[in-house]
């Protein structure tokens, strides 16, 4: 399912994201964050929202993190949408799926990406990398899985793996806590681990 905006975000709103990332930066500065202080035994996932029609500006914010030679760390990024493309191509039906969905219909092709790209295939995926001290992963491409993959599913099934390391979810939506709204308009699911980063 693709949303799109027709209005571009109000002026107010990329000045709150400019300053949510300058706090997410310091953020990434911070001891106790690198190594998961501070919270009470739970796993280090936190959620980065923002409002969807800044997707592009999210999209730089993160190259730029990337590429920031005066972090303490390193950013580790995992596109939930590469994994599904990469997934889809190991098991040779890529070329297949815009086919699978004309004749069979939306229903259908979810149910076949789900029996191949489970989350498990996606948790496999995302930690075959080693983790390495001062690692940070940030899981992006989010809304471009969705409704075939939701990234509560991920989540529940990486947290065991990333016990030492952040993960921060590049959330183009809300998060009250417990619930994920993708877009702030569809219901994503529940998640009560993460804590909102800012």
């Amino acid at each position: 399912m693709t949303i799109t905006y027709r209005d571009s975000a109000p002026a107010s709103a990329l000045s709150e994201f400019e300053e949510r990332c300058e706090a997410f930066k310091t953020r990434l500065q911070s001891d106790d964050f690198l190594h998961n202080r501070g919270l009470g035994n739970e796993v280090g996932i936190y959620t980065f929202c923002y409002d969807p029609r800044l997707k592009a500006e999210a999209r730089r914010f993160l190259d730029r993190l990337k590429g920031d030679p005066s972090l303490p760390c390193r950013i580790r990024e995992a596109n939930l949408y590469d994994i599904l493309l990469d997934i889809c191509a190991d098991k040779k039906i890529l070329d297949a799926v815009p086919k699978m969905e004309e004749k069979r219909g939306r229903e259908q092709l979810k149910k076949r990406l789900s029996s191949v790209a489970s989350a498990e295939a996606f948790a496999k995926r995302i930690s075959a990398e080693e983790n390495v001290p001062g690692d940070v992963l940030v899981i992006t491409g989010v809304g471009e899985v969705y409704p075939f993959m939701r990234v509560h599913n991920v989540l529940d099934n990486i947290q065991h793996l990333f016990e030492n390391t952040p993960v921060v979810v590049m959330y183009p939506g809300r998060f009250d806590g417990q619930t994920l709204s993708l877009f702030g308009k569809l219901t994503d699911g529940n998640y009560y681990r993460a804590f909102d980063l800012i």
